[in-house]
């Protein structure tokens, strides 16, 4: 281990690691998918992306070796043990912060097939991470405002339809999508700008996840229910915090939970007794994903 004091030295120093990290596989994964617009043969582009997909998992592989290089993170993970890299996975979480993808990258990498995000349409235009996104399939979602949607009412329903269109291609090869479902990073002003019922969570969407379980329903092993929390100065550390050594315990628990087939299925849009069922499910295990999570920011709060 790099034996670095905690602070701004130690988190540039793995910022740095990060970003190299980043520009040389991410170059990887570009060239690669050159080869995979240049030729759309099928057979050629399913190896293609299997090569990109191991690229990816050696990002993920390099980054998780750089944290234990320079921090001294104890990982608090339960219920990964009987995963399946060869499934089907609809995974949900909580999201504290932009920690949450990094952490939760490394806890699963190699466990379950690598994980697709649903990414703001607008990122497309990052500089080699937006090629790699597309490269990957990672599906990109353009939302609207409500004003937007006044005006052209039109465009209401087309980041639902865009879910469906994403979903279509995982049927081919073993897939796991993740869904913050909460739809943004937890903040007690967004908490109680959204009036939410509860004191660590802001209120689940259920759109998205209904949608993905419509469309994969039927190919889905398993619903992979995640909690995410840390011990640091802020219940919601950022990057740049865990860079600097100032995370000393993630933890992260899943729970397999099996698809119910009432949920499974449905329309969402069109059938109100089945979206407010749908909502009800999705709302009771926001429920107890807060009793959990209280308990586990009491226990780290209080150095247990």
């Amino acid at each position: 281990m790099l034996k670095l004091p905690k602070g701004p030295l130690r988190g540039l120093v793995l910022m740095a690691l990060f970003v190299t990290n980043t520009i040389v596989l991410g170059s990887a994964v570009v060239i690669v998918s050159v080869l995979k617009i240049a030729l759309p043969i099928p057979a050629f582009t399913r190896f293609v992306s299997d090569v990109l997909i191991r690229l990816a998992e050696g990002w993920v592989s390099v980054n998780a070796v750089l944290m234990r290089l320079t921090q001294q993170i104890e990982w608090r993970v339960s219920g990964v043990d009987g995963l399946n890299r060869d499934g089907w996975y609809l995974v949900i979480a909580n999201h504290r912060s932009w920690v949450d993808i990094l952490a939760l990258q490394t806890v699963l990498n190699g466990r379950i097939p690598f994980l697709k995000f649903f990414i703001k349409d607008s990122l497309r235009w990052v500089p080699i991470l937006g090629l790699a996104w597309w490269a990957l399939d990672m599906p990109f979602m353009k939302r609207y405002s409500k004003e937007q949607l006044a005006r052209r009412p039109e465009l209401r329903g087309t980041d639902l339809k865009a879910t469906q269109r994403a979903c279509e291609k995982f049927r081919h090869h073993p897939t796991s999508i993740i869904n913050f479902v909460e739809g943004t990073r937890f903040t007690p002003v967004k908490r109680d700008a959204s009036r939410s019922p509860y004191r660590n969570l802001l209120r689940p969407k259920a759109g998205g996840i209904a949608f993905v379980m419509d469309t994969l329903g039927p190919i889905l092993h398993d619903l992979l229910d995640v909690t995410i929390a840390y011990s640091s100065g802020s219940a919601c550390p950022s990057l740049w915090d865990l860079c600097c050594g100032r995370v000393p315990v993630v933890t992260i628990e899943v729970e397999r939970r099996t698809l119910p087939v009432r949920q499974a299925a449905g329309d969402y849009v069109g059938d109100g007794e089945f979206r407010g069922r749908f909502q009800d499910w999705l709302g009771g295990l926001w429920s107890e994903k807060e009793r959990r999570l209280s308990t586990l920011l009491d226990e780290t709060t209080s150095g247990h």
